[in-house]
């Protein structure tokens, strides 16, 4: 029996992974629809139904808040939903999914970082060495792979695409960092419905500035089911089975999975939208992908 439970939580995690290799598809369908505060409120409203289902029927409802965790729940609402979404919507406007998925790979690295910077805690050899492959590997990916061009005319290498995803890293390293040191007596899904709830809340003061540039034409059912994907897929039924996964094997075996998403993010990107995988890619993404293991082992 426990074999069989073991078996079933990683197979749910890979396909964790999977939902969230195919939000970069998605959200390439999306970003270049509709605008993207729309698209993100939109994404949200879908899952914030769902979360709310969910606590009421997991929990009971949601606990009433102190203070201290409603300034927590809107810090993490602002960073990991209203500016992780814009960002992740603009850079994938403008630059492959793969590719992004590829920078995706790097949040736990900048994570640490911050940890280090910001609260003291240390960075031994083995991570730090770790840090080192991954930008290795990220710089690789970003240059694909002509490192001396991007020295002489580093702008070849970088454009908005590239700056909005790295801002979209710093909003989610944030996120990260506020629910571990910030969030105190509050449940996982209790926390992230709130945090939901906060990000939707400043997404549609955007998405109603945004109203006049939507045309009602580009609202086609690929659009509409790419926000319905994430909304449920990406974002509820991934939330779930991933800390299914945490209480079930642990945080340090359950994170190993988040490796498979760029994986899958650049297999669906040259599979539905045709997009080139390149050798810069692979031996980036594999660097990146080790570097993060050792960071995190």
């Amino acid at each position: 029996m426990h074999t069989q439970a073991s078996f079933t939580t990683y197979l749910k995690l890979i396909f964790v992974a999977l939902f969230w290799g195919g939000t970069f598809i998605a959200g390439h369908i999306v970003a270049n629809e509709i605008p993207h505060m729309i698209a993100a409120a939109g994404r949200f409203l879908v899952a914030s139904v769902l979360l709310l289902l969910l606590a009421w029927r997991m929990e009971g409802g949601l606990p009433k808040l102190n203070r201290q965790q409603i300034h927590a729940t809107f810090g993490l609402g602002a960073t990991g939903i209203f500016l992780y979404n814009i960002c992740f919507f603009a850079a994938l406007e403008r630059m492959p999914a793969g590719r992004s998925a590829l920078f995706v790979a790097l949040n736990p690295i900048v994570t640490a970082l911050a940890l280090g910077m910001l609260f003291g805690e240390k960075l031994g050899i083995s991570k730090w060495l770790g840090i080192a492959i991954a930008f290795a590997g990220a710089a690789i990916v970003i240059t694909r792979g002509d490192l001396a061009g991007a020295a002489k005319d580093i702008s070849t290498s970088i454009g908005s695409g590239e700056l909005f995803m790295f801002c979209g890293i710093c909003a989610w390293a944030a996120y990260t960092i506020l629910g571990r040191h910030a969030l105190k007596g509050l449940s996982p899904i209790a926390a992230t419905t709130y945090a939901s709830l906060w990000g939707l809340l400043l997404l549609s003061i955007g998405a109603a500035a945004q109203m006049p540039q939507l045309e009602t034409s580009h609202l086609t059912l690929p659009v509409l089911a790419s926000i319905a994907y994430l909304g449920i897929f990406g974002t509820v039924i991934g939330f779930v089975w991933y800390y299914e996964g945490v209480k079930k094997i642990g945080p340090a075996r359950t994170a190993v999975f988040n490796n498979l998403v760029p994986v899958f993010g650049i297999g669906f990107g040259a599979l539905f939208l045709g997009e080139p995988v390149l050798t810069s890619m692979i031996v980036g993404g594999l660097l990146v992908i080790g570097g993060v293991s050792l960071t995190n082992r």
